[in-house]
Protein backbone atom coordinates (compact mmCIF):
# COMPACT_ATOMS: atom_id res chain seq x y z
CA UNK A 1 0.00 0.00 0.00
CA UNK A 2 1.10 3.19 -0.59
CA UNK A 3 2.56 5.67 1.98
CA UNK A 4 0.04 7.67 4.14
CA UNK A 5 -0.02 10.17 6.35
CA UNK A 6 -0.03 10.15 10.09
CA UNK A 7 -2.94 11.28 10.78
CA UNK A 8 -4.75 9.12 8.01
CA UNK A 9 -2.56 5.94 9.53
CA UNK A 10 -3.98 6.83 12.77
CA UNK A 11 -7.58 7.20 12.15
CA UNK A 12 -7.40 3.93 10.00
CA UNK A 13 -9.73 1.99 12.02
CA UNK A 14 -12.41 0.21 9.65
CA UNK A 15 -10.76 0.82 6.71
CA UNK A 16 -11.00 -2.21 4.16
CA UNK A 17 -7.55 -2.95 2.54
CA UNK A 18 -8.82 -5.06 -0.36
CA UNK A 19 -7.66 -8.63 -1.36
CA UNK A 20 -4.11 -10.13 -2.11
CA UNK A 21 -3.40 -12.04 -5.64
CA UNK A 22 -4.11 -15.73 -5.55
CA UNK A 23 -1.38 -17.87 -4.57
CA UNK A 24 -1.66 -21.71 -5.51
CA UNK A 25 -0.50 -24.06 -2.42
CA UNK A 26 0.55 -27.05 -4.59
CA UNK A 27 2.46 -30.45 -3.12
CA UNK A 28 5.76 -29.40 -2.95
CA UNK A 29 5.03 -26.24 -1.08
CA UNK A 30 3.11 -28.43 1.01
CA UNK A 31 6.10 -31.07 1.02
CA UNK A 32 8.57 -28.41 2.13
CA UNK A 33 6.77 -26.72 4.96
CA UNK A 34 6.53 -30.50 6.36
CA UNK A 35 10.12 -30.59 6.12
CA UNK A 36 10.92 -27.49 7.78
CA UNK A 37 8.52 -28.04 10.89
CA UNK A 38 9.33 -32.38 11.09
CA UNK A 39 5.25 -32.16 10.66
CA UNK A 40 5.08 -35.28 8.58
CA UNK A 41 1.32 -35.94 9.11
CA UNK A 42 0.15 -38.29 5.96
CA UNK A 43 -2.83 -36.29 5.63
CA UNK A 44 -0.64 -33.39 4.21
CA UNK A 45 2.36 -36.15 2.21
CA UNK A 46 0.63 -39.20 1.27
CA UNK A 47 -1.88 -38.94 -1.63
CA UNK A 48 -2.91 -42.42 -1.35
CA UNK A 49 -3.59 -42.38 2.63
CA UNK A 50 -5.30 -38.88 2.33
CA UNK A 51 -7.40 -39.81 -0.36
CA UNK A 52 -9.41 -42.31 2.03
CA UNK A 53 -9.82 -39.84 4.62
CA UNK A 54 -13.20 -36.96 4.29
CA UNK A 55 -10.61 -34.32 2.62
CA UNK A 56 -10.16 -36.58 -0.20
CA UNK A 57 -6.64 -35.68 -0.87
CA UNK A 58 -4.03 -34.31 0.84
CA UNK A 59 -4.54 -30.78 2.57
CA UNK A 60 -1.91 -27.94 3.43
CA UNK A 61 -1.20 -28.04 7.25
CA UNK A 62 -3.02 -25.02 8.99
CA UNK A 63 0.25 -23.57 10.07
CA UNK A 64 1.29 -23.31 6.53
CA UNK A 65 -1.73 -21.43 5.60
CA UNK A 66 -1.07 -19.37 8.53
CA UNK A 67 2.37 -18.85 7.55
CA UNK A 68 1.45 -17.56 4.01
CA UNK A 69 0.25 -13.92 5.12
CA UNK A 70 3.13 -12.26 5.76
CA UNK A 71 3.58 -13.03 2.02
CA UNK A 72 -0.02 -12.14 0.97
CA UNK A 73 -0.20 -9.05 2.61
CA UNK A 74 2.53 -7.35 1.79
CA UNK A 75 0.97 -4.77 -0.68
CA UNK A 76 -2.34 -4.80 1.94
CA UNK A 77 -0.73 -3.02 5.11
CA UNK A 78 -0.42 0.04 6.45
CA UNK A 79 2.96 2.42 5.98
CA UNK A 80 3.37 5.39 7.91
CA UNK A 81 5.51 7.98 7.26
CA UNK A 82 9.25 7.10 8.94
CA UNK A 83 8.36 3.37 9.57
CA UNK A 84 11.96 1.56 10.70
CA UNK A 85 10.43 -1.62 11.23
CA UNK A 86 7.25 -3.83 12.17
CA UNK A 87 7.69 -6.97 13.65
CA UNK A 88 4.71 -9.25 15.06
CA UNK A 89 2.72 -9.10 18.16
CA UNK A 90 1.20 -12.09 18.22
CA UNK A 91 -2.70 -12.50 17.54
CA UNK A 92 -6.14 -12.02 19.94
CA UNK A 93 -7.89 -14.85 17.66
CA UNK A 94 -7.00 -17.63 14.73
CA UNK A 95 -9.42 -20.00 13.89
CA UNK A 96 -8.37 -22.65 11.12
CA UNK A 97 -12.02 -23.04 9.33
CA UNK A 98 -11.59 -25.21 6.48
CA UNK A 99 -8.69 -27.18 5.06
CA UNK A 100 -6.87 -26.07 1.78
CA UNK A 101 -7.10 -28.97 -0.59
CA UNK A 102 -3.50 -29.65 -2.31
CA UNK A 103 -3.29 -27.28 -5.64
CA UNK A 104 -5.63 -25.09 -4.03
CA UNK A 105 -5.70 -21.24 -4.41
CA UNK A 106 -5.23 -18.87 -1.90
CA UNK A 107 -5.47 -14.94 -0.86
CA UNK A 108 -5.85 -12.47 1.99
CA UNK A 109 -8.79 -10.40 2.39
CA UNK A 110 -7.48 -7.38 5.02
CA UNK A 111 -9.09 -5.25 6.96
CA UNK A 112 -7.75 -2.57 9.93
CA UNK A 113 -9.70 -3.33 13.24
CA UNK A 114 -7.76 -0.77 15.26
CA UNK A 115 -4.92 1.54 15.34
CA UNK A 116 -3.38 2.47 19.10
CA UNK A 117 -0.14 4.52 19.75
CA UNK A 118 1.09 2.40 22.74
CA UNK A 119 4.42 4.81 23.42
CA UNK A 120 5.48 7.53 21.16
CA UNK A 121 6.62 6.28 17.95
CA UNK A 122 4.89 3.14 18.61
CA UNK A 123 1.73 2.00 16.87
CA UNK A 124 -0.53 -0.99 17.27
CA UNK A 125 -2.33 -2.29 14.28
CA UNK A 126 -4.87 -4.69 14.43
CA UNK A 127 -5.69 -6.42 11.15
CA UNK A 128 -8.76 -8.90 10.63
CA UNK A 129 -7.64 -11.25 7.72
CA UNK A 130 -9.55 -14.03 6.31
CA UNK A 131 -7.48 -16.44 3.96
CA UNK A 132 -10.27 -17.35 1.01
CA UNK A 133 -9.75 -20.39 -0.95
CA UNK A 134 -10.85 -19.88 -4.79
CA UNK A 135 -14.10 -21.27 -5.39
CA UNK A 136 -14.91 -22.32 -1.51
CA UNK A 137 -17.57 -20.59 0.44
CA UNK A 138 -15.81 -20.54 3.62
CA UNK A 139 -12.69 -18.90 4.28
CA UNK A 140 -9.69 -21.42 5.27
CA UNK A 141 -8.87 -19.39 8.43
CA UNK A 142 -9.83 -15.82 10.26
CA UNK A 143 -7.54 -14.10 12.35
CA UNK A 144 -7.18 -11.05 14.24
CA UNK A 145 -3.28 -10.41 13.59
CA UNK A 146 -1.44 -7.67 15.80
CA UNK A 147 1.61 -5.83 14.21
CA UNK A 148 4.17 -3.20 16.43
CA UNK A 149 5.35 -0.80 14.44
CA UNK A 150 8.12 1.44 14.85
CA UNK A 151 8.30 5.08 13.27
CA UNK A 152 11.15 7.38 13.91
Amino acid sequence: MAEITLEEFKGATGLDLGTSDWLQVDQDRINAFADATLDHQFIHLDPVAAAKTPFGGTIAHGFLSLSLLPYLMQDLTLTPPNVMMGVNYGFNSLRFLTPVPVNSKVRANVQVKEVVEKNPNQYLITYTVALEIEGVAKPALVAEWLTMLFTG
